[in-house]
């Protein structure tokens, strides 16, 4: 029976890693749709839970996700056949590229393809917001947490601090007979995770190796909190600035390739580290930056079942739930502003939403028509 599950687990999380454009939101949207709707694996409560509980410790959201859930269903083994599957192709493809990168100095051009995936991500996203917000934004709590958390991210607000004090807010709003007793303990708690996120130090300019690239990204996965372009300001800052070991251009095309490659952003660590020490290089990079989210899902996912059963914590997971819902909702704007610049890209916008949303047709699909919709706009001249 374990064997069965380990089976179907490896082969959704493989399917995941090949398909999941567009970012952390994105890969969240394709997880719901299979593990929530689709296998009824849990529930659209717990899934936000655990969305919830990792929005509040670093490292990737969406492979934090996959681990939790593979943790769930079938303990270690789960766990590592979940996380090892779902990071295993963006790092596969991310050699591919490496290696082409080295021998003829440039990538492949794929953005014919790529801004079809992108408009066609914003309307996987959309759905999973919709399945996801309707039975919680019933609660006026989570639906006004959601709106504000939306609004002031798209202002700019940091969003681990939006998720911090929309649980604080959730303490209080379930204890609003006696807040004054619970408010100062929870504030000096939940606060506790904003000075872990310190930036990179400094440090001096020498000779790479295994040892200390390892360590280096090993440090920014135990960190790492926010967007893909915080990770863009440790990488600047410690390989580019201080160590000397990557010129900016090099920065520049790693950074693409995480863009355009499905799967989890922190595969950029695996081109870098190519590019820096060959094989081994990669090899150490890679495990330096996903290692610490195996660990901190075992560390926490025994607490999620927990947290339903008293009312503080449970007023804690519904202010965060609001901000997670609010952020993905920030993250499909955003997006949508940068990338539905045109007619093309609406269109293809547009179809995928009712196609996904009317007839619920597989995230995979979607994201399959849309690459084929930029490529043949782009072929023909219609990008605008």
């Amino acid at each position: 029976m374990k064997r069965n599950t380990l089976r179907e687990l490896a082969r959704l999380f493989l399917k995941l890693g090949f398909l999941s454009f567009g970012g952390p939101a994105a890969h969240i949207a394709m997880m719901e749709e299979e593990v929530v709707k689709r296998k009824r694996w849990i529930t659209h409560e717990y899934f936000l839970d655990l969305l919830g509980a990792t929005n509040l410790i670093p490292g990737p959201n969406s492979t934090e996700m996959a681990i939790h859930i593979g943790y769930l269903r079938a303990g270690w083994l789960g766990l590592l056949t979940a996380g090892v599957c779902f990071i295993g192709p963006a790092v596969a493809i991310t050699l591919v590229l490496a290696e082409f990168y080295l021998r003829y100095g440039s990538l492949p051009a794929v953005g014919q393809f790529f801004w079809g995936i992108r408009a066609g991500v914003i309307a996987v996203i959309l759905a999973a917001i919709i399945r996801l917000g309707k039975p919680q934004l019933v609660k006026r709590f989570v639906l006004i947490t959601s709106i504000a958390v939306c609004l002031l991210s798209l202002l700019g607000v940091d969003e681990v601090l939006l998720l911090i004090f929309a649980g604080i807010a959730g303490i209080l709003w379930a204890n609003k007979g006696h807040i004054t007793r619970v408010a100062l303990p929870a504030v000096g708690f939940l606060l506790l995770p904003v000075f872990a996120g310190t930036r990179n130090g400094t440090a001096p300019a020498g000779s790479p190796s295994l040892t200390s690239l390892g360590l280096f990204f090993l440090k920014i996965g135990s960190i790492l909190y926010g967007s893909g372009y915080v990770l863009v300001a440790f990488l600047q800052e410690g390989l580019v600035d201080a160590r000397h070991w990557l010129s900016q251009r090099a920065l520049l095309d790693a950074i693409a390739v995480g863009q355009f490659t499905p799967g989890p952003v922190l595969s950029t660590a695996t081109f870098i580290g190519y590019l820096i020490l060959g094989l081994p290089g990669a090899v150490v990079a890679t495990s330096g930056i996903f290692l610490p989210s195996f660990i901190f899902v075992v560390l926490t996912g025994r607490w999620v079942p927990k947290l339903r059963k008293s009312p503080t914590s449970a007023g804690f997971l519904d202010g965060v739930n609001g901000a997670s819902l609010g952020l993905m909702l920030s993250v499909c704007i955003t997006l949508g502003v940068s990338t539905l610049a045109g007619v093309a890209p609406w269109i293809i916008f547009l179809v995928s939403a009712v196609v996904i949303i009317r007839w619920n047709v597989h995230a995979g699909w979607i994201v399959g028509g849309a690459a084929l919709a930029g490529w043949l706009f782009s072929s023909f001249g219609f990008m605008t």
